[in-house]
């Protein structure tokens, strides 16, 4: 049994007229998980499956690109269960210093739990590890592997670290940010340029890339072409209605 990745938002700080920032939807044929949800996610994520499907919830930190839909999630979730669609509250999972500042107001709809990275997680057929990355706040890349071995990794959003690396060595998947061009490496400490892109992903040996968390400038399509003449490996954009079976 493999496991299928769904783009669901992929643009970095907002999105673009009727797009979505950082969301990932994962699934295969027992289980069902969010990586982030970010800013006009919770609409295109209904294009691809039932929210009362949904089993669990991960945030890899608190910029509101990445959880800003988590609340009107929470909304859904609670008018489910009003509704009789759904019964067993939602778990979120989220990496952050103090989650007591998240403004989540039903307990008994969303059961919020704290991402620690010497422990795994597994929900249903699914488990997942994580990593501390470089970044103007708390995050966390993570690490979907199901019960037969396939695995990917999303890096979130971080500053070149051999962390990453290693974390990522050998999977098949690296669906991993690419917030600047090449020649803007070290602009903004906490977010990679193609060219790291493509030296991380060399270097853990992953079969295929995945470039998503653009900037709103430029052409994107620039970031696949540097990223590729850096490497053989197999280079992707996100976009809207991108999935790969891994």
């Amino acid at each position: 049994m493999k496991i299928k990745l769904h783009t669901v938002g992929y643009w970095g700080a907002y999105p673009n007229v009727n797009e979505a920032t950082s969301c990932y939807y994962v699934e295969d044929e027992q289980t069902k998980i969010l990586l982030d949800c970010g800013s006009g996610a919770l609409s295109k994520l209904q294009n691809v499956m039932e929210l009362q499907d949904l089993d669990a919830v991960f945030i890899s930190h608190i910029h509101t690109d990445h959880m800003a839909d988590i609340y009107s999630l929470e909304y859904a979730m609670l008018i489910l269960q009003q509704l009789g669609k759904r019964k067993e509250p939602l778990d979120v999972y989220v990496y952050a210093e103090n989650r007591s500042d998240l403004s989540f107001e039903f307990p008994h709809v969303l059961r919020v739990h704290p991402i620690h990275l010497t422990e795994s997680v597994v929900i249903g057929s699914l488990q997942l590890t994580f990593s501390e990355n470089v970044h103007e706040v708390p995050c966390c890349a993570m690490k979907v592997m199901n019960q037969q071995g396939h695995a990917f990794v999303y890096s979130a959003d971080t500053g070149y670290t051999e962390k990453l690396i290693q974390f990522a060595q050998n999977v098949d998947t690296l669906l991993i940010e690419c917030s600047f061009y090449a020649e803007q490496q070290g602009l903004v400490k906490g977010h990679l340029s193609s060219y790291e892109v493509a030296n991380i992903a060399k270097k853990a040996n992953v079969a295929t890339i995945i470039l998503t968390h653009f900037p709103h400038y430029g052409n994107i399509q620039q970031l696949k072409e540097e990223v590729a003449s850096k490497t053989d490996q197999v280079v992707h954009l996100a976009k809207e209605g991108f999935t790969i079976t891994i």
